[in-house]
């Protein structure tokens, strides 16, 4: 198990952004969560296998089909165990 914190910019809100990743996260059996930021950005943080890891990150680089996807930001996070894959509430910046 591996965990990614992303940061996702570009025009990635109001187009269904965060409802896309939770079907895409949990078709590969990810959890973690999803959000808006303030700044226009979203961030997830997601939790599973190496290989699903690997091919969510590579998904938020396209995103949902109105979205446009400038820059995928990543660090590594430690794999905490996370029940599911949510929406949380609007972040700060």
């Amino acid at each position: 198990m591996i965990g990614r914190h992303l940061h996702i910019y570009g025009l990635v809100q109001g187009v269904s952004f965060r409802d896309w990743a939770v079907h895409e996260a949990m078709s590969r059996g990810l959890t973690g969560w999803v959000r808006n930021r303030r700044n226009g950005s979203v961030e997830a943080l997601v939790v599973g296998e190496p290989d699903a890891v690997e091919a969510f990150t590579a998904n938020c680089h396209r995103g949902p089909t109105l979205a446009r996807v400038d820059r995928v930001d990543q660090q590594e996070h430690s794999a905490l165990p996370i029940q599911g894959f949510t929406i949380l509430p609007t972040g700060a910046d």
